[in-house]
């Protein structure tokens, strides 16, 4: 079955001209939100409807000449980027090509089966000038400036479900691309995979959403129960929180992406999964009892109101229980480091 198949629910939607286009406003909602026709004035869009050879051919006047990275699955992927069988070794080849030879490859047709992928790719390296000429968000620079844009390009290709870390603006711009995706919630019904390696950089799905296993993944049931699905078409974009794992299918015969990642903390606290990773080393393998004293103990200093740990306390006394800026951000992370290598 396709991905498409898991579940009626479709993402919500609005249009482009309902409102002035606010994604942090959309990111609160909670939920992913379609925005129809976002970018469909951008002349990528419109280089795109004129075939697949002028849609490469303008994307081609951009780039800088700088090696990228290709990925390329065999015939018997189908198009899906994963591991071998022993979830120990990935399934395809990332090489360092010349990104005009390679698109060339894929508009080829000559490697039938064969799937061909440029994925997160950063905009401005590799194809400065782009956004200026036109294709690029009228985003809030004050809320917006240190946002990651970058381009994905390839043949019919699959993303097994992964979450990211940033909020995300996904556009569409050649090609069609469905996305379905999963509140964080249900990350034990999506059976991920090892934390290394990865085929992108993120954990995803074992899960094959073409056909999936219940026998081996029962839970996957339930998750297809809260999937949202979204179909877009060239100019059409959607918006979703961090977190919300997506799995994402290129539909057509050449595709491109380009997408905007942001984060509204600031700069200088840490990945919560460095959080993780040490609480594997530290947590995860205690006694139960010992387990929940700790989950107490962090939803007091963490997961609880910000200021309740230190709301007795003297400012002076306050330490690492205040409010973190940069310069509170650096001492602790000094004082992590001293206990980590005792």
């Amino acid at each position: 079955m396709s991905a498409g198949a898991i579940t009626d629910r479709r993402v919500a939607e609005v249009a482009a001209t309902d409102a002035a286009f606010d994604p942090d406003a959309l990111v609160r909602r909670g939920e992913p939100v379609i925005v129809r026709g976002l970018v469909r004035d951008w002349p990528l869009v419109a280089a795109g409807r004129q075939g697949n050879a002028a849609a490469a051919d303008y994307l081609l006047s951009f780039y800088s000449g700088r090696p990228g990275v290709g990925y390329t699955a065999p015939v018997e992927a189908g198009g899906r980027y994963f591991y071998d069988e022993s979830l120990t070794r990935l399934d395809f080849a990332a090489e360092r090509v010349d990104l005009a030879a390679y698109l060339r490859r894929m508009l080829a047709g000559t490697e039938a089966g064969a799937a061909f992928y440029v994925g997160s790719t950063d905009l401005g390296q590799f194809f400065p000038g782009l956004a200026a000429a036109g294709n690029d968000l009228a985003l809030d620079e004050a809320a917006f400036g240190q946002a990651l844009r970058s381009i994905w390009i390839g043949t019919r290709t699959t993303a097994s479900a992964h979450y990211d870390m940033s909020n995300n603006i996904a556009c569409v711009a050649v090609g069609r691309r469905r996305f379905t995706l999963f509140p964080p919630d249900q990350i034990a019904n999506l059976y991920p995979g090892p934390l290394e390696p990865t085929p992108g950089g993120q954990v995803v799905s074992l899960v094959d959403f073409r056909a999936p296993d219940l026998d081996r993944f029962p839970a996957f049931a339930e998750a297809r129960r809260h999937a949202r699905v979204a179909e877009l078409e060239p100019g059409d974009a959607v918006v979703y929180p961090a977190l919300w794992w997506h799995h994402v299918e290129a539909l057509s015969d050449f595709n491109v992406m380009i997408n905007y990642w942001w984060n509204t903390a600031p700069a200088f606290m840490d990945s919560p999964m460095t959080t993780i990773l040490h609480a594997m080393l530290s947590l995860r393998d205690r006694p139960a009892p010992e387990k929940a004293a700790w989950a107490a103990m962090f939803d007091y200093y963490v997961f609880g109101e910000s200021g309740r740990a230190a709301a007795h306390l003297p400012a002076p006394a306050q330490g690492a229980l205040a409010p973190l800026d940069a310069r509170a951000a650096r001492l602790l992370r000094a004082q992590l480091l001293q206990r980590i290598n005792r």
